[in-house]
């Protein structure tokens, strides 16, 4: 199963800026060079901030620029964003019974569980009782399958001084209920942190973060107060197959400069 991630698109209504860019602008630059590239995708998934002040104009102009995705996406909702203005926007993106942006899928390689750890007036995330309720039963509808988790906030201590305060709150029922899970968990796939990361917990799982689309930080993990920085549009590909869990990291904009030889080896 071929997986793009996008994460952190922060878009604001229509011409709107964010530390010097038109994140409208770098979420096309994506879609564009998605479409191209890699149309034979089975998913889209955006982990979230999916605008950046939870606008009625804003979430318009994210459905108008993923008009042309030719395969099916899932949205997840970060804590910029609002989640009445996203359901009218989207009413058809699946939500759990209490509303909540939160769903399951099933693909020959086990179940893809999408969590909603938005809550409103909260800088960092929460996934309360009637979540975990719901996860707790969608984990055991996926049997033995293996599953492998999207979501927003990094469930996972992340040691970015920045996000020492505004992870998700509470994190430790969420990943206790994951461990548990006999097939295993694959991989947890999140954003929030704006840099790339990758990590193992202390329950042995994996975890990922993607680049964000918008504007990202410099890496300084020490830094409670770190630079933002621009840069090219940024998304993963993500593999589920056989082989276990893949994701590499593709920048739209690269020049190419030479074309590498074919390595026979050994």
């Amino acid at each position: 199963m071929k997986i793009i991630q996008i994460t952190d698109t922060h878009l604001l209504p229509p011409g709107g800026r964010l530390h010097g860019l038109d994140p409208a602008d770098q979420l096309r630059r994506a879609i564009d060079h998605i479409c191209q590239t890699e149309a034979d995708a089975d998913l889209l998934v955006i982990t979230g901030d999916l605008c950046n002040d939870g606008d009625p104009e804003a979430y318009a102009l994210l459905r108008e620029i993923l008009a042309p995705v030719p395969f099916p996406v899932r949205m997840l909702l970060g804590n910029h964003d609002a989640r009445p203005a996203f359901r009218e926007a989207f009413p058809d993106h699946p939500i759990d019974a209490a509303g909540y942006v939160q769903s399951t899928l099933d693909s020959p390689h086990g179940r893809l569980l999408f969590l909603d750890s938005h809550e409103p007036g909260l800088i960092g995330g929460r996934y309360g009782a009637d979540r975990l309720g719901w996860l707790r039963t969608s984990l055991e509808r996926a049997g033995p399958q293996p599953v492998t988790v999207f979501i927003h906030h990094p469930p996972v201590p992340d040691g970015l001084a920045h996000f020492a305060s505004i992870g998700l709150h509470d994190a430790a029922p969420l990943m206790q209920v994951l461990a548990a899970h006999p097939g295993g968990v694959r991989h947890i796939v999140f954003g929030h942190i704006h840099v790339p990361l990758a990590g193992t917990s202390r329950e042995g799982i994996a975890f990922s973060s993607g680049q964000a689309m918008s504007h990202r930080f410099i890496t300084a993990p020490a830094d409670p107060a770190p630079w933002w920085a621009g840069g090219n549009p940024c998304y993963r590909l993500i593999q589920i197959d056989t082989l276990g869990f893949r994701a590499y990291g593709v920048e739209v904009g690269q020049q190419p400069i030479a074309r590498a030889a074919v390595c026979a080896g050994p």
